[in-house]
């Protein structure tokens, strides 16, 4: 018995760890800082912890009320039905009711590079293929319409990443809406907006409207500080949303994530805290870390540091994990997570010593 051909496939890369990190170095977890998953510093929302303690008890029953109650919560704050919001087991379980929708085997997908390594990873669970258009260094990271079309080839589906990870670069809404024009009318175009919280652009859902061409993709693992529930919905064209019955898995999302979602949307203080905090740490890494750093939209900072696995691996010695990035292809670089006000001192600190 052998499973089928997954020799194109690659396993995700994860942030490392505390607990991982400390056992590796044998020192006290305590004594460690992680920002390297883009976490949220101030972790989950407090109103989200309180629910999820009152639900505990009723997680015997099916979460079929609490979905319904969310789909309708972010359908009234996003402005379209309620249809259109399509829950799921984090942004990548929204990722793949898409491609489950979208995708038929042969079809192709166009992604950026360097990326989230999951758009490439559910097409091929879907038996789809990839191709990628660049995002370089040597264009300080621009995203364009122009770059996207040109490496266009028909694909079912085109991913765009604003703000992008792990450069905190960003795609026009403009450019969004031209992407959707000029592909082919089969072709959907998915606007992945994890950090669109930290951003002072306008979200691409306001696109949507009276098209059916364009999707959005967000997340409760960020801003909400959620990322351990795995809470994600996807915000599609009406024309096509009555698809999510027939694609979604049963009760894609939990009882206790979904009441804890809810919880989180009306806690603005948490939220406030959030955004703030992570401004001005990118503030703060600009101005003084010793290295080449790009203006980020999100909650972290990509940094060139030389040689991105070294300076990790002697950072951690010093208590700071942060995410090399040479999987991303970016070896002389690393992304710091936006913590709170003392820990992205530390890493700066510890960063301008080794740099």
């Amino acid at each position: 018995m052998h499973t089928r051909d997954l020799s194109e496939h690659v396993a995700y890369e994860a942030g490392r760890g505390i607990e991982e990190v400390a056992r590796e170095l044998g020192i006290d977890p305590a004594n460690l800082i992680k920002l390297s998953s883009n976490e949220n510093a101030f972790g989950p929302a407090p109103k989200a912890i309180e629910a999820i303690k009152a639900r505990a008890p009723s997680v015997h029953s099916y979460p079929k009320s609490s979905a319904a109650d969310l789909r309708a919560r972010l359908a009234e704050r996003h402005d379209v039905a309620s249809e259109q919001i399509w829950l799921a087991n984090g942004g990548d379980g929204a990722i793949d009711c898409l491609s489950r929708a979208m995708i038929r085997p042969g079809d192709g997908v166009l992604v950026p590079d360097p990326g989230f390594a999951y758009y490439g990873m559910s097409s091929r669970y879907h038996h789809g293929s990839v191709g990628t258009y660049p995002i370089r260094k040597a264009e300080d990271f621009e995203q364009s319409a122009e770059t996207v079309l040109n490496h266009y080839d028909g694909e079912r589906i085109v991913y765009l990443t604003s703000p992008h990870n792990p450069t905190g670069s960003e795609m026009s809404a403009s450019d969004v809406e031209t992407i959707a024009t000029d592909t082919d009318e089969e072709t959907l175009v998915v606007v992945d907006e994890a950090y669109v919280e930290y951003s002072d652009s306008p979200s691409a859902i306001e696109l949507i409207d009276g098209r059916d061409d364009i999707a959005v993709i967000r997340t409760f693992s960020k801003v909400y500080g959620l990322a351990g529930l795995r809470l994600g919905f996807a915000v599609v064209p009406e024309a096509w949303a009555d698809a999510y019955a027939r694609v979604n898995t049963p009760f894609a999302a939990s009882e206790i994530a979904c009441r804890a979602g809810l919880a989180a949307l009306d806690d603005d203080e948490h939220m406030q805290k959030t955004i703030e905090t992570a401004a001005w740490a990118r503030a703060y890494i600009y101005e003084t870390f010793d290295g080449p750093t790009w203006e980020s939209a999100g909650n972290f900072v990509l940094c060139e540091v030389g040689d991105g696995g070294a300076v990790t691996e002697a950072a951690q010695r010093e208590g700071i994990i942060v995410r090399d990035t040479t999987s991303f292809g970016l070896p002389e670089c690393v992304r710091i997570t936006c913590g709170t006000r003392e820990e992205t001192k530390r890493a700066v600190e510890v960063f301008n010593g080794l740099v």
